[in-house]
């Protein structure tokens, strides 16, 4: 079995990038010349996925311009939140609600995204479906961190995510079946809402990445990114 659809999180405000972000959504800022958003893509190209859904909402035009007028090897459609921002919950909940696919890639564009990661998230892939899981996310130990005032997120044990120690941070990219939102409605909440409810019912997974993690978490890391 295999991944078809991969969705981008491009709705959010940035406002931690504020004033870079006043202008300019997070997804279209450059890191090397190249948006954070094209840098997204292209990894998702590279790992043989046929079509990308991206949402939208805080200056939804650009997004709708720069996907329109940038050609890629793949299937593109930008879905927007709608009157009010879904947050990245409700954001997920809508845009596989435009789909017929069970199963999907999900990525956080702030993460300066490479080839580097193709055979960690093929790996996870893998993983997944071997193990008919529901969800499983990518991490890094938070030393691996650019930033390295970053705050870690969960534990590792065996493959099973815990709340023990905050050692790993999660880097932006998770596999999920659709059926972990079933009793979600399509309104503003955060993904992580359904990540508590699978820890506590030990059914969250993840796969250490052991790649140097490069995410633009603010706008002084944002400037030093720009030095790499």
């Amino acid at each position: 079995m295999k991944i078809n659809t991969a969705l981008i999180l491009c709705a959010g405000f940035g406002s931690r990038l504020n004033p870079a972000t006043l202008s300019t959504p997070k997804p279209l800022l450059k890191i090397n010349n190249k948006t954070l958003l094209d840098h997204c893509i292209n990894l998702i190209i590279n790992l043989n996925i046929k079509k990308i859904l991206i949402n939208s909402f805080y200056l939804r035009e650009q997004i709708n311009e720069f996907v329109k007028n940038h050609k890629y090897n793949v299937e593109i459609k930008v879905i927007e939140d709608g009157n009010n921002i879904l947050g990245t919950g409700g954001g997920i909940l809508n845009l596989i609600n435009n789909s017929e696919e069970e199963n999907f890639l999900v990525f956080n564009p702030d993460t300066v995204w490479n080839k580097n990661y193709i055979n960690e998230i093929n790996q996870m892939i893998d993983i997944y479906f071997t193990n008919k899981l529901k969800n499983i996310l990518l991490l890094a130990n938070k030393n691996l961190s650019f930033d390295k005032n970053l705050i870690g997120d969960f534990d590792l044990e065996h493959n099973l995510i815990t709340q023990k120690d905050k050692k790993y941070t999660y880097i932006g990219c998770q596999i999920l079946n659709k059926s972990i939102l079933n009793n979600e409605k399509i309104v503003n909440f955060p993904i992580t809402r359904t990540w508590l409810h699978l820890i506590k019912n030990k059914g969250l997974n993840g796969f250490e990445s052991k790649q140097k993690f490069y995410h633009a978490t603010n706008l002084d890391i944002f400037k030093k990114l720009q030095d790499l």
